[in-house]
């Protein structure tokens, strides 16, 4: 009998760290965030749905001072949001993230972020997302393109 396995034509994945370590300085727009003692499961780490409670945060930041996004105009909707897991939070970590516009389409766009912690003066990455967000008019219950201006401030502010 002979077996045949797949597997082993899988292509290696670049390291994740390696990957992201290049693209931090392509980011505009990075925060400071506050854990809370909420965040953490009983193994000492922030729990794993945490991550996305973070990337709303820094989104609503970065959307309020970057974009200046008009809310009672524009509504917004997640339509995706992809998470990949790095390194882990502890209690006494200091935490940051990166928040940048990586695509723009006519109704929707995509944000990517990088979480970082400062461990002995530098920055380790710890995970990094992705939201895809669609412009959305609740009364009509429809996406609808993005505004020009909020778009054209997404253009200037990232130099797309």
């Amino acid at each position: 009998m002979i077996f045949k396995t797949f597997w082993r034509k899988k292509t290696k994945e670049q390291d994740k760290k390696t990957e992201l370590i290049e693209t931090l300085d392509s980011f505009k727009y990075k925060t400071a965030l506050e854990t809370r003692f909420a965040d953490f499961d009983m193994m000492g780490h922030v729990n794993n749905a945490v991550y996305f409670t973070y990337m709303e945060i820094a989104r609503a930041k970065y959307w309020n001072h970057a974009i200046q996004w008009d809310w009672k105009k524009t509504g917004v909707v997640i339509a995706r949001a992809s998470l990949d897991y790095i390194l882990p939070i502890f209690i006494e970590d200091k935490i940051s993230m990166y928040v940048r516009t990586s695509k723009i389409g006519n109704s929707s766009f995509e944000l990517e972020y990088i979480l970082v912690k400062l461990v002995l003066g530098k920055e380790e990455i710890c995970n990094r997302g992705k939201t895809t967000c669609v412009a959305f008019d609740y009364a009509t219950k429809r996406s609808f393109p993005i505004p020009k201006e909020e778009r054209e401030r997404m253009i200037s502010f990232e130099q797309l």
